[in-house]
């Protein structure tokens, strides 16, 4: 039973067709998953002639708007090139941690330290650098 949402009070369902079967970003004849006529290569454009469906590759992409993907029809020609390969876990951590360790080892400026104020013991204000305080007059050294 394909997957199931309520929205709006209307239920929306998710199709099975031969296109979820493919895995993404592989090509697959298109003769062996869907048997028929002569069609088009998407690239080629509707003015081109239709090609048999033994020389044209089924690409299933990734789609961030359909998350069973977009299936284009592609001539070997135009066939596109597979995705950059993923990074394993461990290559990233170790990326990581590479990373840390330059940071790490990095020289750090120096802090400078924070100008400490002195306080009106009459009125627990901060006085300004004139030594006077802005509360009560009295001068702090």
């Amino acid at each position: 039973m394909p997957p199931c949402a309520y929205r709006g009070g209307v239920k929306i369902t998710g199709s099975s067709d031969w296109r979820e079967e493919l895995p993404f970003d592989v090509p697959v004849l298109v003769a062996d998953v869907v048997p028929g006529d002569p069609t088009r290569c998407s690239e080629c454009g509707i003015d081109s002639a239709p090609h048999e469906r033994d020389a044209l590759w089924a690409v299933r992409r990734r789609n961030p708007k359909s998350h069973a993907g977009v299936v284009r029809f592609h001539c070997a020609a135009h066939l596109p090139p597979p995705p950059a390969p993923v990074e394993s876990e461990e290559v990233v951590r170790l990326r990581r941690t590479a990373a840390r360790a330059v940071r790490a080892a990095a020289p750090r400026r120096p802090t400078v330290p924070e100008r400490v104020a002195p306080v009106c013991p009459t009125c627990f204000v901060e006085v300004p650098p004139t030594g006077v305080c802005g509360m009560c007059g009295e001068r702090v050294a």
